[in-house]
């Protein structure tokens, strides 16, 4: 990430990496990884162009091509990611509904 509103050049190559860490319930950290995710899927979705405060603070879609970059990544990852979201060894509220749907909507077709 290189700022709260933004997510770097390099996202899109280590998403794959982090979506595969964040489905293995063996990993110790899998809480953070899977927050971390959760914000990478929530910055990947297209800004509304006419949406002058969203341009503002989150830019342009054309001026951030690793959105699109991080949109493929979860598109290709979706199978996991619906099993990540269906692992019964999740600590109840884990993924809050909110969460559940920004991954579900990260994983969807656009």
């Amino acid at each position: 990430m290189d700022s709260v509103f933004h997510t770097s050049a390099a996202m899109p190559t280590a998403l794959p990496f982090l979506i595969r860490l964040a489905a293995d319930p063996g990993i110790a950290v899998r809480d953070g990884l899977l927050g971390l995710v959760v914000v990478a899927a929530d910055l990947s979705q297209p800004v509304d162009a006419d949406d002058e405060r969203a341009v503002l603070l989150l830019g342009k879609d054309e001026d951030h091509p690793e959105r699109e970059q991080c949109g493929a990544a979860f598109l290709h990852h979706a199978p996991l990611l619906r099993e990540l979201l269906d692992d019964e060894t999740l600590p109840p509220g884990l993924i809050s509904a909110d969460d559940r749907e920004c991954l579900l909507n990260a994983a969807a077709p656009r």
